[in-house]
């Protein structure tokens, strides 16, 4: 059964990226794809064989600011508004793509919040994907935001619910009328919190699994993990990723500027003359680290692919996708978490114990230099992790549970005679 598939993603490569595997399959069996998104990667969507164009730029223009927050309460605050302002465009903008497009099932990026209650609004069968663990309760499970370790038993209970309560109860209370106002534009009624909100979609595909994700009973059947999806654009790798020598550390910042300098300036420094071949990446711009030593290398982009597999450890801000694209190779990883779900994936690599969690405000180059030494030794729950992934199924699982939901789709047996070929049975 061909069908038309539209996916929508917020302003991020960090969504983007993890959501192509699943495209892509889609693609190779027969679905026509059409993705929106942001404006400097439709040539490279288009150039994968799909179909895309630009989000409205009025969404790209508004700009998270949550590396200025201090504590996680305020980052939590700052995502939330700037991504409640982006949903007055992304709503319009999905409807506008959907009449274009006319598609059987929408895919829409966790983080367009007025896209999803436009979808939810549109009706028919959508989906919802999350690069990151949403932020749904759990019994077993902390609350989102701080990055606190799993805490069996009633103590556990009750700090969770205080927790909570101070974290993401706060910061509800400040941005709940505005996606009440963004659910009204599209005809919906009030949901009670962002808990009830992520659940209204009819399926959520989220990008990561067990045993980086803490075990969880209590998730409905609509939410499917189904591994880490780890993906770059084709690119040839510089010819001296193979040349022989020590192991690299590959240290990575953010694609979206968070002011994160502070960690390649500690590699440069911390890592300089260590019997590692040290590649730092600083995609949203390059900054000047002064005088690199002899064996660190400095570049904007380059395929981590290649550099993971001869690799002994990453270095990374906390970035769901450099996170597990490292852990996917079987790389342990040193993590100093700069905001947003950072403090979250932090706590899970150590938990998973496939490496270390480092404090931003304890990042110095001697304690970076100290960190990466221990993550080092990990590489067997590393490779745990990998194992995990690749159970869950990834793009073939996510797929399968797509085409299940179009199944079920009244407007699926409309549109596969909608797009047969006249020449076709």
């Amino acid at each position: 059964m061909m069908s038309r598939i539209l996916a929508y993603t917020s302003p991020a490569m960090g969504h983007l990226f993890p959501l192509m595997p699943l495209l892509l399959e889609l693609h190779a069996r027969g679905h026509r794809v059409h993705v929106k998104t942001l404006a400097s990667q439709v040539g490279m969507v288009r150039a994968q064989g799909l179909e895309a164009e630009p989000i409205d730029p009025r969404i790209e223009a508004v700009r998270i600011e949550d590396y200025a927050a201090k504590g996680p309460v305020q980052a939590l605050s700052a995502f939330a508004q700037a991504v409640s302002t982006r949903g007055a465009f992304d709503a319009p903008d999905l409807l506008a793509a959907a009449d274009t497009v006319g598609p059987d099932a929408v895919i829409v990026d966790i983080n367009a919040w007025g896209a999803l209650c436009a979808a939810e609004a549109r009706g028919g069968a959508w989906a919802t994907f999350s690069p990151y663990t949403p932020s749904l309760r759990s019994r077993s499970v902390p609350p989102f935001g701080p990055g606190l370790p799993p805490m069996p038993g009633p103590l556990g209970t009750v700090r969770d619910a205080v927790v909570r309560r101070l974290t993401i109860g706060a910061v509800e209370k400040a941005f709940m009328p505005r996606l009440t106002q963004l659910r009204a534009r599209q005809g919906l009624g009030p949901v009670l919190d962002t808990d009830e909100f992520f659940r209204r979609t009819s399926l959520l595909l989220v990008m990561t699994s067990e045993p980086f994700e803490y075990p969880r009973t209590d998730w409905e059947d609509n939410v499917r993990l189904i591994g880490a999806l780890p993906w770059e654009p084709p690119v040839a790798a510089p010819d001296w990723v193979s040349d022989p020598g020590e192991p690299f550390v590959l240290v990575t910042t953010s694609s979206e500027y968070q002011a994160d300098e502070a960690l390649a300036r500690a590699a440069v420094e911390g890592l300089a003359g260590e019997p590692y071949r040290v590649v730092v990446t600083m995609p949203a711009g390059v900054a000047d680290l002064g005088a690199l030593p002899a064996n660190v290398r400095l570049e904007r982009f380059v395929p981590h692919g290649p550099v993971l597999a001869r690799s002994a450890v990453a270095v990374t801000h906390g970035g769901m996708g450099a996170t597990q694209k490292a852990l996917s190779a079987g790389v342990p990883c040193v993590v100093v978490p700069f905001g947003r779900d950072q403090l979250e994936v932090a706590a899970r690599v150590r938990h998973a114990r496939a490496g270390v969690r480092l404090a931003k405000g304890r990042l110095t180059p001697h304690g970076l230099r100290d960190a990466v030494g221990r993550a080092a030794m990990m590489a067997d729950g590393a490779r745990r992790v990998a194992a995990g992934y690749r159970a869950a199924g990834g793009a073939g699982a996510g797929a399968d549970e797509l085409e299940s939901l179009l199944r079920k789709s009244p407007r699926s047996s409309e549109s596969e005679s909608t797009l047969r070929s006249p020449d076709g049975p």
